[in-house]
């Protein structure tokens, strides 16, 4: 398949990009900084653009069959609309090139997965940390499910460097009120990928952890 992926230079999306090409999908990468990831192939393009940029990202789009987002910044503690502002431009970038496959990646905890990240993030992580983050986040995700794609919404647990392990759980069920369940940014990407030729959680937000 042609996958445009976005946050190709975060954790996530490295991995993305990596088992996507060893899959032996065309890869289309929209980074701000391209001089950051590493990886060389030839199915492998960069477009320099800024999603909160909509003309900087628009021509990425033709002819891709999906899109996959593993969006993300590190800017906790101030309130900030970096996530939803830049899925509002991918979501009309789609609609204006025909694309309607995408899976975005958010997090366990938001909207009807409340409380799903156990005691620590609950009480102290979310309120504390990561308020505006996750509050950005679920305008994001309200973003997508109010559009006309064919979308995915995928919510982690924890995000760990660890191993790629195919035996993680996934399911509108997935998480815990007192335990921080944890899977890794691998394992993350290998579920998206896998999830390119399934309707299984179409139109749905599924969480995924180990």
């Amino acid at each position: 398949m042609k996958l445009l992926i976005i946050g190709g230079t975060g954790k996530t999306g490295r991995k993305l990009i990596e088992q996507g090409l060893t899959q032996g999908h065309y890869i289309t990468a929209v980074v701000r900084k391209p001089g950051k990831l590493k990886i060389k192939s030839p199915n492998l393009s960069l477009v320099k653009g800024d999603v909160l940029i909509a003309e900087s990202i628009e021509d990425a789009f033709k002819d891709q069959d999906a899109v996959l987002s593993a969006l993300g910044h590190k800017r906790f503690f101030i309130k900030t609309t970096i996530l939803s502002r830049g899925t509002r431009n991918i979501i009309a970038a789609m609609r204006k090139n025909g694309v309607k496959r995408f899976i975005c990646i958010t997090s366990l905890g938001i909207n009807d997965s409340r409380f799903k990240l156990g005691l620590y993030y609950t009480l102290f992580t979310i309120p504390v940390i990561l308020f505006f983050y996750f509050l950005d986040k679920s305008k994001q995700e309200k973003l997508i499910m109010e559009s006309d794609l064919d979308w995915t919404i995928v919510r982690p647990g924890q995000l760990t460097n660890g191993k790629l392990r195919t035996n993680y759980y996934h399911g509108v069920k997935a998480g815990h009120y007192v335990l921080t369940k944890m899977i890794s940014r691998a394992s993350v990407a290998h579920f998206m990928l896998e999830n390119l030729g399934s309707d299984q959680y179409l139109h749905q937000a599924v969480g995924v952890t180990n």
